[in-house]
């Protein structure tokens, strides 16, 4: 992969972690459990004198993935940072290269990747969506909602988005907030685009809710079946019309490669954390742009570092559903970071606009939420 970004040779001097622990304003809900608070990894790489921020927000339990915030800790702590310093990295897939020697463990590469990224963009004075190849500054955002106390709770918080003009809804989906659920949104909002994530919360003998699903004219179903699979979504996916959205299931190019030749989405959702960095969710998203699969970005609530390198991302081409980025004051009373993130509009619809210089956690807070920190030098 080419991207615009001048190549400077940077040997990695320093390296320092910290594990930190964000209270919610509301407990995010999902298929997969529930969340009070954030617990994201971020680094800080210097090179010289010049330092890149990068997050990484696998959660507090392995329930979204097999990684967990602890241990993308100490995997980074003990062996992937290590393996970094004193190196010259001149490229993202360099850096890659040096850490393939390690299976998986894509949140705590993405880690590293994305502080890379920052640091490199930082050094060539070049903004990081235009290091990544990005030729806008602005994408459209959408609205998400959990499962909440209520299906009214629901409603109104839907009414609310509507008429902010958030382009699309997207709702979690989960047994015993599935098809009630969906049926009331259908009647309140029966023309405004809709899709629902499952996060992994249906196996294929749940085919036939599915195909009541498919009449309510969703834009796609994300993630519906296992988190680690292509092949039953390739078959649930020909019994449908609806879209199949593929997000827990796509952690590498190779994934990505399989998913599209079986025919097991028509989406493909990236998320930085989840795919092992900037790096190679640029890469997967060329891959996707050439095989004309549409894209869009998503998030892990992460503190504004991490949400403005999803910002970045989401300005490439190929990314053309509304993105996953929230303004900081949707999850958190006060960001980790600074400056917070913000919503601007396109037209009068909700939208992000890429950062000229990319935030910085404040000290003070960060000191705060800490859970670990080290320096690896």
């Amino acid at each position: 992969m080419q991207t615009p970004l001048t190549v400077i040779k940077m040997k990695i001097d320093r390296i320092e972690l910290f594990h930190v622990a964000m209270p919610l304003i509301y407990p995010w809900r999902t298929a997969y459990g529930e969340d009070k608070e954030i617990h994201s990894v971020l680094c800080r790489m210097s090179s010289g004198s010049v330092d890149g921020w990068g997050e990484s927000s696998p959660l507090a339990a392995p329930c979204y993935s097999p990684e967990w915030a602890g241990g993308v800790f100490a995997t980074v702590r003990d062996w992937l940072a290590p393996s970094l310093l004193g190196q010259n990295i001149q490229t993202g897939e360099r850096l890659q290269q040096q850490l393939q020697f390690y299976k998986g463990n894509p949140f705590a590469k993405a880690v590293l990747d994305n502080a890379w990224w920052n640091l490199h963009s930082n050094a060539a004075d070049t903004p990081l969506h235009v290091a990544l190849g990005a030729h806008r500054d602005k994408v459209t955002v959408g609205a998400d909602f959990g499962i909440m106390d209520s299906i009214d709770d629901l409603l109104a918080a839907i009414t609310q988005a509507i008429d902010r003009r958030f382009p699309r809804i997207k709702l979690k989906f989960r047994p015993g907030w599935d098809i009630e659920m969906l049926t009331a949104v259908r009647n309140h909002t029966p023309d405004h685009p809709v899709h629902i994530d499952c996060n992994s919360g249906y196996r294929l003998a749940d085919r036939e809710l599915f195909q009541t699903v498919d009449e309510f004219g969703l834009a796609m179903i994300e993630q519906p079946l296992q988190y680690d699979d292509v092949v039953d979504h390739a078959k649930l996916q020909r019994e449908l019309t609806t879209p199949i959205c593929l997000d827990e299931s796509i952690v590498s190019l190779d994934r990505t490669s399989q998913a599209i030749e079986l025919g097991s989405c028509r989406f493909i959702n990236i998320k930085p954390g989840r795919v092992g960095g900037l790096t190679n969710a640029v890469a997967i998203h060329n891959m996707c742009q050439q095989a004309k699969v549409p894209c869009w970005v998503g998030g892990m609530l992460e503190s504004a570092v991490g949400s403005a390198q999803c910002t970045a991302l989401a300005m490439l081409d190929n990314f053309t559903y509304p993105a996953d980025i929230f303004p900081s004051d949707r999850f958190y009373r006060e960001d980790l970071a600074d400056p917070p993130l913000q919503l601007t509009d396109i037209d009068g619809v909700p939208a992000v606009e890429a950062y000229s210089a990319p935030p910085e956690p404040v000290p003070a807070r960060l000191a705060q939420l800490s859970v670990q920190h080290v320096v690896i030098s």
